[in-house]
C-alpha cells in the first residue's frame, strides 16, 4: 500500500485521483490512496470532514478516505480537544460517517469491495519543493558517495567471508547495518532535500565523516583477506600496483599514481624522464589500464616508455582565443570564455551543437521563492539569467593520455568558479571538475549545453531505471516539470544520436527544447542561514554515443564515473596468484542487466544476495556466474523472502557449471539468494 497526501500542494495542476492503481516502471501496481481532506495534520472540525467527501475524486470506485489529524511536523500528535471533536462527529447528520481504525483496514476494505479502480502510469510528479534537488550541495555529494562505498564495502566483505580460502574473515554484519542506517537517517526528510536547520547540517557532517572512514576501512580489511599477502601491508612495501573493478562489466581507464610511488616502483629517473605524462595539478604520474574484467583484479603496468605506446593520443592545442581538446573519438573547440562552440564526434561525422549556440555555459539566476526558500524554485526565476563567462582560460595537461584545460568564471564579488575540463585518450567522454568558492544571496547556478538533438522527450535515471519527461511546455503539466530530478545522469537522444549529462553529486535537471541543463549550488536563506556558503568541488561529465538511449551504454558510463577503479598496492611473489583468480561474479548475455548489489543474507549467515535489475527498459537473458562456492539458489523479494507464485521463477541453472541464466522483464529488479 502507498500513501501520501503531498501532491494536494501542486502549484500548478490539481492531481486528478484520490484512491487508484498506481503502475510502476516495471508494470507492477500498488494501491495507492491521497487523503482528499488535503492536510496530515487535521484539526478535527467539521468542515475538514466535509472536504472529505467534496474533494474525494473517486467515490465512484470507493466512498470512504483516510483522515490524518493532530498536530505533526514537530511532534505533539491528537491532542484530548480533537478526540473528543471526533467522538462528536462520528454519527451525526450532514457529516460523513467517521470511526478511528490502523489503516490497513481501510487498505484491506477498499481491495475487496471497491469496483474497478483507475490507474495511473509512471512517476507521481510533484509540483513543488524543486529546489530540494539542489540545497546543501554537500550533504549530496556525501550521500552519493556514502551508497557506492557502502556498495564496495558489502560486495567485498562477502566475497572475504564466504570465499573458501579466506573464510576466516568476519562479516562485519552490525557494522554494515548502523552505517546503512546512518545513511538512511540522513535521507530522512528535511536532511537530504537540505531544508533542515543549519544545526542538522553539522550532526549530519559528522556521520558522514563517520560512514566513509568506518566504510573505508572495512573495504581495506576486506580486500586484504580476499587477496592475503598479495596485497602491500603499506604502500611503502609495494613493488607494484593493481586496479580493482567494481563495476560487473570490462572497463578501461586512466589511474593516477603518486609521483613518489611511481618512483618506487619504475625508479626515481622515471618521473623526470619525460617518458611518462605527469598530471600538472598534483603531480601524480598517469598510466592507461586498459580491458579490466568485471569484479576483477588487474596489474597496471609500470612503462617508462609508456608515452611511445599511446597509438591515438589526447592533445590540446590553442590558436588565439580558441582552445581544441582532441582524441581519435571527438574534437572539442572552446572559445576564450570557456565555452563549447564545437563538438564533433568523427566515428559518426557529426555536430552536435547548433550554429550560433554554445554548450558548458554558466547561468546565474535570481532564486526568490514565494515562501519555502530552501525547498522551491518557482517558474518564474527561469524567465531572465545572467550568463557567466570566463575570463581566463589556460592549458593545463597536454596528453598524450590526458589532455586538459582550465577556465576561471567570476561569479560576483564574493563567487568563483575554476574548472578543469579533462579528455582522456581513450573515451569519447568529456570531464569537467568544479571548484567553487560560494557566496551568494538567494542565487542559483546552473551550467547548459544546447544540442543539434530534436527529441520530444528527455531521459533521466531514477532508481533501478529511468522516467522520461518533456521537453516541451505544450500543457500546465509538461510546464510543471520545468525542474525535475535525476541521479547519475540525464540523455536527450534521437534516433542514432544521443548525448547523457552524467554528475557525481547533482539530482536537478532541465531540458526545454535541444537545451539540457544541471542545477549546481543555490543560496537560500531559510531554514539555514548559512545554506551551502563555502567551498564546494564536484564533478560532471558530457557522454555522446551512438544509438537512442535504450542502444547506449550511459548507465554503465555513470556508474564508472561515479565509481572509480580501487588501486591496490601488491607485492610479489604473491600477486601472481591471485591476478589470475576469475572474477567474483560475471554478467553477461545481456546488455542491458547491471549487477547493482551484493551482500550477506540477513537471517543466515551461510547465505548471500546477488542483486540485479534490467535498465533499459527491454527484455533480457542474462547469464549470472559466481566463484563463490554454493549448493542452491532461490528468487526472492527485497525482504530476502522466497518468492513462489506457483510458476516457478524462470531461474536455469546450467548443468555441470555455476552459471544460470536469469530471465528479466523491463526494468524488472531481480534479487537471487545462494545458499553455501
Amino acid at each position: 500500500y502507498f500513501f501520501t497526501q503531498k501532491l494536494s500542494w501542486n502549484n500548478i495542476n490539481k492531481f486528478p485521483n484520490t484512491t487508484f492503481r498506481w503502475i510502476g516502471l516495471d508494470g507492477s501496481s500498488v494501491l495507492t490512496h491521497m487523503a482528499p481532506a488535503e492536510t496530515y495534520s487535521a484539526q478535527c472540525r467539521p468542515g475538514e470532514l466535509i472536504n472529505s467527501v467534496k474533494k474525494h475524486k473517486d467515490v465512484a470506485y470507493t466512498n470512504e478516505s483516510l483522515y490524518l489529524y493532530g498536530n505533526g511536523d514537530g511532534g505533539g500528535g491528537p491532542l484530548r480537544a480533537m478526540l473528543e471533536r471526533m467522538r462528536r462527529m462520528s454519527n451525526v447528520d450532514g457529516l460523513p460517517r467517521v470511526k478511528q481504525a490502523h489503516p490497513s483496514e481501510f487498505y484491506k476494505k477498499v481491495e475487496s469491495s471497491a469496483r474497478e479502480l483507475v490507474a495511473w502510469k509512471g512517476e507521481l510528479y510533484f509540483e513543488l519543493h524543486r529546489g530540494t534537488y539542489t540545497s546543501q550541495s554537500n550533504n549530496k555529494l556525501w550521500n552519493r558517495q556514502s551508497e557506492f562505498l557502502l556498495r564496495d564495502a558489502e560486495l567485498l566483505s562477502t566475497v572475504a567471508s564466504l570465499g573458501a580460502e579466506h573464510s576466516d574473515f568476519a562479516y562485519p554484519k552490525e557494522e554494515l547495518t548502523r552505517l546503512w542506517k546512518l545513511v538512511c537517517l540522513n535521507q530522512f526528510h528535511d536532511v537530504v532535500p537540505g531544508s533542515a536547520i543549519n544545526m542538522v547540517y553539522r550532526d549530519s557532517d559528522k556521520m558522514y565523516q563517520d560512514i566513509i572512514s568506518s566504510a573505508q576501512s572495512i573495504r581495506q580489511s576486506a580486500l586484504a583477506s580476499v587477496y592475503g599477502a598479495a596485497v602491500a601491508g603499506s604502500p611503502a612495501q609495494a613493488s607494484g600496483l593493481a586496479v580493482l573493478n567494481t563495476t560487473g562489466w570490462v572497463r578501461s581507464d586512466i589511474v593516477a599514481i603518486p609521483a613518489s610511488q611511481y618512483a618506487q616502483f619504475a625508479g626515481a629517473a622515471a618521473v623526470d624522464s619525460g617518458r611518462v605524462q605527469v598530471r600538472q595539478s598534483d603531480g601524480a604520474v598517469l598510466v592507461p589500464v586498459a580491458n579490466v574484467p568485471g569484479f576483477a583484479l588487474q596489474q597496471v603496468g609500470v612503462d617508462t616508455d609508456a608515452l611511445r605506446t599511446v597509438e591515438h593520443p589526447a592533445s590540446v592545442t590553442q590558436v588565439g582565443d580558441t582552445y581544441v581538446l582532441e582524441n581519435r573519438f571527438v574534437c572539442v573547440q572552446f572559445n576564450g570564455s570557456g565555452r563549447i562552440t564545437s563538438f564533433y564526434d568523427k566515428r559518426e561525422k557529426r555536430e552536435l551543437v547548433p550554429a550560433g549556440a554554445a554548450g558548458n555555459v554558466f547561468e546565474l539566476y535570481d532564486d526568490v521563492p514565494g515562501y519555502w526558500d530552501a525547498w522551491d524554485i518557482e517558474i518564474y526565476s527561469q524567465e531572465k539569467c545572467t550568463e557567466l563567462p570566463g575570463t581566463v582560460v589556460v592549458v593545463v595537461d597536454e596528453g598524450p593520455l590526458v589532455a586538459s584545460i582550465s577556465v576561471r568564471v567570476p561569479i560576483s564579488d564574493g563567487s568563483e568558479l575554476t574548472q578543469t575540463i579533462s579528455l582522456a585518450e581513450h573515451s569519447p567522454r568529456l570531464d569537467f571538475a568544479c571548484d567553487v568558492d560560494w557566496h551568494e544571496n538567494r542565487k542559483c547556478l546552473k551550467v547548459a549545453f544546447t544540442w543539434d538533438i530534436y527529441s520530444d522527450m528527455a531521459t533521466y535515471e531514477t532508481q533501478y531505471g529511468v522516467v522520461q519527461r518533456p521537453t516541451h511546455r505544450n500543457t500546465s503539466w509538461d510546464m510543471a516539470k520545468f525542474e525535475v530530478c535525476g541521479h547519475k545522469f540525464a540523455d536527450l537522444s534521437e534516433f542514432g544520436y544521443g548525448v547523457a549529462l552524467l554528475n557525481d553529486c547533482k539530482y536537478g535537471h532541465s531540458t526545454l527544447g535541444n537545451t539540457m541543463a544541471l542545477s549546481l549550488l543555490r543560496a537560500p536563506k531559510a531554514p539555514d542561514e548559512h545554506c551551502d556558503m563555502g567551498r564546494h568541488k564536484f564533478r560532471y561529465a558530457l557522454y555522446p554515443h551512438a544509438g537512442t538511449f535504450s542502444e547506449s551504454n550511459v548507465v554503465q558510463e555513470a556508474y564508472q564515473f561515479n565509481t572509480p577503479l580501487l588501486e591496490l598496492p601488491i607485492s610479489d611473489p604473491f600477486a601472481s596468484s591471485v591476478l589470475k583468480l576469475r572474477p567474483f561474479f560475471s554478467v553477461s548475455g545481456a546488455r542491458n542487466v547491471v549487477l547493482d548489489a551484493v551482500k550477506r543474507a540477513e537471517d543466515d549467515e551461510r547465505s548471500f544476495v546477488v542483486r540485479l535489475y534490467e535498465a533499459y527498459g527491454g527484455h533480457a537473458r542474462a547469464l549470472l556466474t559466481s566463484r563463490l562456492p554454493f549448493s542452491r539458489v532461490c528468487k526472492v523479494n527485497l525482504l530476502e523472502e522466497p518468492m513462489d507464485d506457483g510458476n516457478g521463477d524462470g531461474i536455469e541453472w546450467l548443468k555441470h557449471s555455476t552459471a544460470l541464466e536469469v530471465p528479466f522483464k523491463p526494468f524488472e529488479v531481480v534479487s537471487l539468494r545462494f545458499t553455501l
